[in-house]
């Protein structure tokens, strides 16, 4: 399952979001999601769990659970919309 995580602290890493989601179980991937000019958290990322029981347990463990002086918001990803060309 595809885990949204949001308001993120800036100095947020990859290892730091998967190091808290494995309290609850594998993690397959976890993914700061990172600005292309100035490489700093965007303030969100994406979790990958291949349990969907652990997953479950991860959303309810840390949604809106303090880390960095933030509260995440923590849910199950949608599927991505395609992008309109701007040009």
């Amino acid at each position: 399952m595809n885990i949204y995580v949001g308001n993120l602290a800036w100095t947020a890493t990859d290892e730091v979001l998967r190091t808290e989601f494995e309290a609850f179980g594998k993690v397959t991937s976890a993914t700061v999601i990172k600005d292309r000019v100035t490489n700093r958290s965007r303030g969100f990322g994406f979790v990958e769990m291949p349990t969907e029981s652990e997953a479950q347990a991860a959303i309810k463990g840390l949604n809106g659970k303090d880390m960095n002086g933030r509260a995440l918001t923590v849910n199950e990803a949608r599927p991505r919309q395609e992008r309109r060309d701007p040009r």
